[in-house]
């Protein structure tokens, strides 16, 4: 099982960023995660996707539509979604009722520093990703808290509670996805 990930943060430093690179020790038999970059994802604009899509963006579509699934982990910035994900979507959604959201099975996780983790961001994201008729796990939901205490200077997912309970939200992913896989198309 392949799944394309992303992370809603640009930061080196980013818990989001961190949080992708720690799963990879988590991960159930048979998932592997594809990490790949937004950075060059250049701003939307319509003018722009009529002279010719970005090589960026047919990357990230390419990779997406050849996974299983994709996991996206998020940052919660001024109670919502942070732009440079929106703008990604965006880019993802079209042309539309082509997407290649659509029908991809959808994880959703993320780290803050604040106690609420990213819930916020987190029904923002759900609202666009149901909008493209990607289903979205509904359950279990990751709202790292206070990640600042549970991360090392380096990155590392130092905190078991988080660690375990990321196993579970792994594993509950795989059936997600080939719920999915299974489907008739």
């Amino acid at each position: 099982m392949r799944i394309v990930a992303i992370s809603g943060s640009l930061r080196k430093g980013s818990y989001n960023r961190s949080l992708l690179f720690n799963i990879g020790e988590l991960l159930p038999e048979g998932m592997a995660i594809e990490i790949q970059p937004i950075l060059d994802v250049p701003l939307f604009n319509e003018d722009d996707e009529a002279r010719g899509i970005p090589d960026s963006v047919t990357r990230l579509r390419d990779a997406i539509t050849a996974a299983d699934g994709l996991l996206v982990a998020t940052p919660e910035y001024n109670a919502g979604v942070p732009g440079v994900l929106k703008n990604t979507i965006d880019w993802l959604s079209r042309p539309p009722g082509k997407s290649v959201l659509t029908g991809k099975p959808i994880a959703i996780l993320g780290a803050s520093p604040g106690v609420l983790g990213t819930a916020r961001a987190q029904v923002h994201l759900r609202a666009a990703f149901e909008f493209n008729a990607a289903p979205v796990m509904p359950s279990p939901q990751v709202f790292v808290g206070q990640a600042r205490d549970k991360f090392d200077a380096d990155g590392r997912l130092t905190d078991e509670k988080t660690r375990a309970f990321l196993r579970k939200f792994l594993e509950a992913y795989a059936v997600w996805v080939r719920r999915f896989a299974a489907a008739p198309q």
